[in-house]
């Protein structure tokens, strides 16, 4: 199972961080290469424990559906979203902020499983895991754009 951590040092409150990650609106911004939207739950302003919020998004010249579910969330500094139906066997994303000096480090570990079983394998070491790697680095890197413009 392919683990992708990456961190992300923003010069912004923690709490500012923390919301605009969480916020739909921003996702979808953030992830525009991919026409990511919302189009089932929350599909707009802040996620909450508990929330589900199914995305539409094209990967691969592919359109496809993905639902995720807020599990775990300790505000401003925690929450974690798990896949309940899409592409994958299973995902956990970890969003974690923390306040350091001069801003937050955000801090994103990514845990997949492929589908397909070998043949799963074999596309994580061929491209897929290349590719999540670069969709999380790229929505870090717009959401540190955006939090350091709020201020």
């Amino acid at each position: 199972m392919p683990i992708i951590k990456h961190k992300q040092f923003i010069k912004a409150p923690v709490d500012v961080c923390f919301d605009l990650v969480r916020n739909v609106d921003i996702h979808i911004e953030t992830a525009a290469k991919t026409k990511e939207k919302a189009v089932g739950g929350v599909t707009q302003g802040l996620l909450e424990i508990g929330d589900t919020v199914t995305w539409e998004a094209t990967h691969f010249g592919i359109k496809q559906r993905l639902t995720a579910k807020v599990t775990h969330m300790e505000k401003p500094t925690l929450f974690v979203d798990i896949m309940v139906k899409g592409a994958f066997s299973s995902f956990t994303h970890t969003h974690q902020f923390k306040e350091v000096k001069g801003g937050t480090k955000m801090i994103d570990t990514f845990e997949y499983k492929s589908p397909f079983g070998p043949f799963g394998i074999i596309a994580d070491k061929l491209f897929l895991e290349k590719y999540m790697t670069d969709f999380i680095i790229s929505r870090a890197k717009e959401l540190k754009r955006i939090a350091e413009n709020v201020n």
